[in-house]
């Protein structure tokens, strides 16, 4: 379970880990700092120890370790320092890698491109190397919101060293890319370390191709083959439920100006986008979800994704 699934709750660390093995769950994504609560040793040491009492492995994460990204929060100190203090957590509470990202799909269209925010990521993670081995953990990095097409981040963990740098594959975002989620999982399976994995719809519209996340089974890129390879590719790994239920995106790829921050993609890799954008058809918008109702709806929808995952793959 990534806990990104049920960020609505409000619930501390340790109700996230009760409502995760009441669920049947092996595996407890910390995806953010946020949802343990605390960096303070004793916390996250106590966090560990109920996870172990509940048969729960944790994995523990954060959010950007790009300083020139716009998700980069300076306030809490160098990019290094900010990694190290999550290390120190999840070796405490029992993690073997931490979780990070380099930012969004704004970073494609910053000073330099994303091939700037990529060399300052490089950067960090290499200041970081012997500290971060030492410690025998491992930097999954997320193709996240947009940023990197898998393509890229294989380039990012390459010039970092995959000795220590790995993948957390996200099966969403790719299409924030307009990137085939099969062909990002294809290209980054050798280094998955770790993932995130929900489903999508996308059809065709007059300016290019609209994209929204839904529940476990009601998308069109055959989410379920998608986990059976995940399964194939990537034996041992975590595969994590991310739920993500929004409302239509449009990805105006027919206009000119989108092209800024992705003159550098194959056409070969676009056709694959386009081919399930054309086997898709649109959903209608979604109701606006009441704030008092939000939490409810999170949990159903995580649930409901849950029931249908165990279903197909008969676990």
């Amino acid at each position: 379970v990534d806990l990104f699934s049920l960020r609505s709750q409000g619930w501390d660390a340790f109700q996230f880990l009760d409502y995760c093995a009441k669920q049947g769950a092996r595996v407890v994504h910390f995806s953010e700092i946020r949802f343990l609560g605390s960096l303070d040793d004793d916390h996250v040491r106590k966090v560990g120890e109920h996870a172990r009492r509940l048969n729960l492995e944790l994995e523990v994460g954060m959010r950007s370790i790009c300083p020139g990204s716009a998700q980069f929060d300076p306030k809490q100190g160098a990019a290094e320092e900010q990694l190290l203090r999550v290390c120190r957590a999840a070796s405490l509470a029992g993690s073997k890698l931490v979780r990070a990202f380099l930012g969004m799909m704004g970073d494609r269209k910053s000073p330099g491109g994303i091939e700037a925010r990529i060399e300052e990521t490089v950067k960090v993670l290499r200041n970081v190397r012997s500290r971060v081995m030492d410690a025998g953990l491992k930097i999954a990095i997320e193709n996240h919101g947009g940023d990197m097409q898998a393509r890229e981040l294989k380039s990012l963990i390459e010039a970092a060293g995959k000795d220590f740098v790995g993948a957390c594959y996200d099966s969403g975002n790719p299409l924030w890319t307009i990137e085939d989620p099969h062909l990002a999982l294809e290209t980054l399976a050798p280094y998955v370390l770790t993932s995130h994995i929900r489903d999508s719809a996308l059809w065709d519209v007059e300016d290019g191709t609209m994209v929204r996340w839904t529940r476990t089974g009601e998308g069109n890129v055959d989410i379920g083959r998608l986990m059976t390879r995940f399964m194939e590719l990537c034996p041992g790994k975590t595969m994590s439920l991310e739920i993500i239920v929004t409302g239509p995106r449009l990805f105006a790829w027919r206009k000119p100006e989108f092209w800024e921050g992705y003159n550098n993609v194959p056409a070969w890799e676009f056709a694959r986008f386009l081919a399930l954008a054309a086997k898709g058809k649109p959903h209608p918008p979604l109701p606006p979800v009441p704030k008092d109702q939000a939490a409810a709806r999170e949990r159903e929808d995580f649930e409901a994704s849950l029931a249908w995952t165990r279903q197909y793959l008969r676990v």
